[in-house]
């Protein structure tokens, strides 16, 4: 290869060296903590914004229905070519008379004005109640799709944290079994310990190794998972400088803590849904009621026309003002609807019934969760502690001879047992935690 050649080479390796920093250095990275990543899934996830929406098209609809209370407003034209024009026939004292309503090919001309004005409108006044509750209804649902997507956010942080911690545990184990390899490899050199010795800690060092790649994998679907709810791009860098020890402080006791399902969304949303139903009831019987209406109109009007010439037409004009009541005497489909009403507001009142025993059954048991959890901390502690210890007296004994590779690998594994017991006894009563803060309607 000459000179020439290898500037070439030089030129494209620093080319692509500096495309590759530069795509490192426009990669986003995102600092992120439990309250930001609520804030960011309730402001960019697509189901708080359908939800949001939603409460857009209600509102439109309440104003639809208030409307109909506005006076209606309607302009007709109408141009008829008469090329036969009926005639009548009358009997005048023995003689027949023929008499033509109005002229063969000719043109008529009518324009019409109508204002029409509610006067009472009961189905109308029911209507702008139930669209009221539907608007609340709606707002109150999303107020549990928040709720649930805190839920779902909070869960996932936290199984972030979890799988951060275990990876870092299991992290922590290999790098202790690859430490005990070389050490067991070089005394078996001098020869002094066994093949056996050397091969027990070869196996201990192999069969860690999957299981930090499986941790690693496990960190990155938490992370993926966490970006889905949070309604961001898969190429932004999450960095969570957080984990589960931090969050030991809360687990306290909370055997007598009250369950109260007074802001529970599922229930709230049933409240509502009866109150909808009832006002429904009441629109229904609506139909067994008057409806008095005023209308006026103006017509302009010219018949009879034998040309087409606008300018030379005789025009008469005519102006009136209704009163129009409109009394309903039999449907017999309105029965049937009541009763149909009827049944549903029933429905919902056992569904009610049902789904708060249910409820309070899930609080409970979240109740009892954090509990247990809360009692294993304490344990789960100072097992951690004895492990350690166990796993330093281990190797001193090994390193005398005292001790058996058996001996020192049961250590480690029992210390990385521990370790991970202590993390998923955090993670199980933080993830009760925001179950328990989503039965009771905690935002």
């Amino acid at each position: 290869m000459n000179l020439k050649m290898r500037l070439k080479t030089v030129v494209a390796i620093l080319a692509v060296m500096t495309l590759t920093v530069n795509a490192q250095e426009t990669t986003p990275t995102m600092h992120l903590t439990l309250d930001k990543a609520i804030e960011l899934a309730l402001s960019e996830n697509p189901t708080i914004k359908i939800a949001e929406k939603e409460i857009e098209l209600k509102e439109i609809s309440k104003s639809e229905a208030w409307q109909n209370l506005l006076p209606t407003v309607t302009l007709d034209g109408a141009i008829q070519y008469n090329a036969l024009v009926s005639s009548m026939k009358m009997d005048m004292g023995g003689q027949t008379m023929e008499i033509k309503m109005g002229k063969d090919d000719s043109n008529t001309w009518n324009a019409a004005l109508q204002v029409a004005i509610p006067i009472y409108a009961p189905a109308v006044y029911e209507t702008m109640k139930l669209s009221n509750s539907d608007v609340q209804l709606a707002v109150e649902k999303s107020r549990g799709s928040k709720i649930d997507m805190i839920n779902q956010v909070t869960k996932a942080y936290y199984q972030l944290l979890l799988a951060q911690d275990s990876y870092n545990v299991l992290n922590e184990n290999f790098r202790l079994a690859e430490a005990n390899f070389d050490i067991v490899n070089k005394m078996f050199e001098q020869g002094l310990v066994s093949e056996y010795d050397k091969i027990s800690a070869e196996v201990q060092k192999n069969n860690a190794w999957p299981s930090v790649v499986s941790g690693k994998n496990a960190v990155e679907l938490a992370r993926l998972q966490l970006k889905v709810l949070m309604g961001i791009t898969a190429d932004i860098i999450l960095v969570v400088d957080d984990n589960l020890a931090n969050y030991e402080s809360e687990m306290a006791s909370v055997a007598d803590t009250e369950i109260n399902l007074e802001n529970n969304s599922s229930l709230r949303q049933i409240d509502m849904q009866t109150g909808m139903i009832s006002n429904q009831r009441r629109l229904l019987k609506t139909s067994f009621i008057p409806t008095i209406a005023l209308v006026g109109s103006y017509q302009y009007q010219s018949i009879s026309n034998t040309n087409w010439n606008i300018a030379k037409y005789n025009w008469s004009d005519a102006a009136s003002i209704t009163l129009s009541v409109s009394i309903p005497i039999f449907k017999a489909k309105n029965f049937s609807s009541l009763k149909s009403n009827q049944v549903q507001l029933f429905q919902l009142a056992e569904t009610r019934t049902n789904t708060e025993r249910m409820l309070k059954m899930q609080a409970q048991s979240f109740i009892d969760n954090m509990t247990t959890s809360s009692e294993q901390l304490s344990s789960n502690k100072e097992a951690v502690r004895l492990a350690e210890k166990g796993v330093e007296i281990s190797q001193k004994r090994y390193d005398i001879g005292n001790g058996t590779i058996l001996e020192l690998t049961n250590s480690q594994v029992q210390l990385t047992n521990t370790r991970l017991s202590y993390n998923n006894t955090i993670y199980d009563y933080l993830v009760a935690k925001s179950e328990l803060n989503k039965v009771l309607g905690k935002e």
